[in-house]
């Protein structure tokens, strides 16, 4: 029981963080290091893959793929993280954390994210 109460909250944290993209592309505009191209179409690409994939999860024929679909985001998503810890955690104006929050997100969270995605795929 608490496996598939744990997929749903995964799952619909997804798909929000995935609609968030779209409704406030500017704020995840300022995560992506300036040495990548195109930030506003990695921005859509990421918010809808986290849609997919979420969405894969709730099937039980295709959780595996959205399981192995939000691992593949995670690590996608490490530059950003050191590129926050590069920043001294302060992205803008409106995203200022202290870096040592900007380092618990990639260390130790961001593993424990993917870890969590990869419960799914087995």
């Amino acid at each position: 029981m608490a496996k598939k109460v744990s997929l749903l909250i995964m799952a619909t944290f997804y798909v929000i963080a995935g609609i968030n993209h779209f409704v406030h592309p500017l704020s995840y505009f300022v995560l992506i290091p300036p040495y990548f191209p195109f930030p506003d179409k990695i921005n859509m690409v990421a918010g809808f893959g986290e849609i997919l994939f979420a969405c894969l999860l709730f099937l039980p024929e295709t959780r595996k793929a959205g399981s192995f679909g939000i691992v593949v985001l995670l690590i996608l998503f490490i530059p950003a993280h050191i590129y926050m810890i590069q920043k001294g955690g302060c992205m803008s104006l409106n995203l200022c954390v202290p870096v040592w929050v900007a380092w618990v997100r990639l260390f130790p969270l961001q593993f424990i994210l993917i870890a969590w995605a990869r419960w799914y795929a087995k």
